[in-house]
Order: C-alpha cells, then sequence, then structure tokens
C-alpha cells in the first residue's frame, strides 16, 4: 500500500469527521436556541439568529467544548467565565441592536458575547483587562471573520472615549456601581446592560437608559451571578 494511499485515505477521514461534528455542532446550536432560549421569553429574530450562527465551542476549551452549548457558564483561565447561553441573549436583545448601531463592551473575555453582537451592529469595540484572554479574543474573532470587532487591552470603567457615543453599552462584570464614564458615553435614546452588586453576592441586572436631553433612566430586571468587575488598580 503506497504512502500516498496512506495521506489520501487519513486526509479523506479527516474532512469526514469535521463535517459530521460541524453537523452535530449545528444540531446542538439549534437546540439551544429552541429550549433554552426562544422556550424562556427571547423573541427578537436577530438575536435569535446570531445565537444561532456562533459557535459557541469555538470560544471554550477544547476540553469544555463537549459542554458548549449546554445552558450554563464555563471556565475559559484567569478566574473568567463564558456567560450562559441565556443571559447572552438576553442581554443583547435588551440592548435593542440594530445593523447601523455601533457597541461598547466591556469584559470580552473569550470574545463570545462580542461574536453574538458583531452578528447583528456594525462595528463592536470590546475592552478586556486580562491581557492573555483579550490576545486570544482578538486572535479568535479575526480567525472567525468578525472584521467588525476591535479588542483593546485595559480597563473598561473608563470606556472607550475615542470610539463613543455608543448606541450601547453592554458589561459583562459585576460592578459596585454604574460607572460614570460609561454613562457619558451613552449617546441619548441607548441602553445600556450591566450587572450592580458585590461579587460575592446575587447581583442586579440593570438597565440605564439615557433619555433625549440627557436624563438618566435604571431599572433593575433580574437577579444573575457574574465575576467582578476588576480594575487596573484593584
Amino acid at each position: 500500500m503506497s504512502k500516498l494511499y496512506l495521506v489520501c485515505a487519513a486526509a479523506l477521514v479527516f474532512l469526514f469527521s469535521s463535517s459530521m461534528a460541524s453537523d452535530e455542532n449545528k444540531t446542538l446550536r439549534t437546540m439551544m436556541v429552541e429550549q433554552q432560549i426562544k422556550a424562556r421569553g427571547i423573541t427578537d429574530e436577530a438575536t435569535l439568529q446570531a445565537m444561532a450562527a456562533v459557535e459557541r465551542h469555538r470560544f471554550v476549551d477544547g476540553a469544555m467544548s463537549e459542554r458548549a452549548y449546554e445552558d450554563r457558564p464555563l471556565p475559559i483561565g484567569h478566574g473568567q467565565t463564558i456567560s450562559q447561553p441565556f443571559i447572552v441573549a438576553y442581554m443583547t436583545e435588551i440592548v435593542q441592536p440594530k445593523p447601523e448601531h455601533r457597541v461598547l463592551e466591556i469584559g470580552a473575555g473569550s470574545g463570545y458575547q462580542a461574536a453574538v453582537l458583531a452578528e447583528i451592529v456594525e462595528k463592536v469595540y470590546t475592552i478586556e483587562i486580562v491581557e492573555p484572554l483579550a490576545k486570544s479574543a482578538g486572535a479568535l474573532l479575526q480567525e472567525l471573520g468578525y472584521d467588525n470587532v476591535e479588542v483593546r487591552h485595559g480597563d473598561g470603567y473608563y470606556g472607550w472615549p475615542d470610539a463613543g457615543p455608543f448606541d450601547s453599552i453592554v458589561v459583562t462584570a459585576a460592578a459596585s456601581y454604574i460607572p460614570p464614564p460609561l454613562i457619558e458615553q451613552l449617546k441619548e435614546g441607548g441602553r445600556m446592560i450591566i450587572p450592580v452588586g458585590s461579587p460575592l453576592r446575587t447581583q442586579q441586572l440593570m438597565l440605564v437608559e439615557k433619555k433625549e436631553g440627557g436624563e438618566v433612566q435604571t431599572r433593575s430586571l433580574m437577579p444573575v451571578r457574574f465575576v467582578p468587575f476588576t480594575r487596573t488598580d484593584d
């Protein structure tokens, strides 16, 4: 048996296995959207399509990939997690993203939430304080073709003033209070979603709306548990 035959056979096996895995993950994403997200009240079509499109298994460690489509947060290293799919969908829907929008995300983590937003909006700016995560998220998002996402390593408290103001802001870490710079960088008519409270207790997911004229209104939506909002001076 020739070496060329063996190489070709191995390549065919690899392609077949990859195709099977791809089909399985697509099926799992469809089930995730139907059973975990739509069934719990998410109705925004753009959000549902984004959740079905983004390959969540690519954003977790290989050892965790078999659990990627379960409705639970998963560790991504450095004491951080990727949020459960329902929470990602809920936070996406609540800020009412539109194709022409520019969105700021605080806490890039694995890059998953940024990818979901990038499926819908014109541009996503995302900040991650953990440098290795910022680098890996940026590299993965580029690999997956998300050219409308820009990743910055830095302290999310101060936002991204030179890119603002933003139509919406999504914060994926629990802060003890809403950072004033983020409110300043939110457009009039814009929405921000942020978990607020102690990292040692259940927090409240807060919706912040900046009305015309600059009036700010806040509303508590649900209890949540997020990793803490860390600062460079912590």
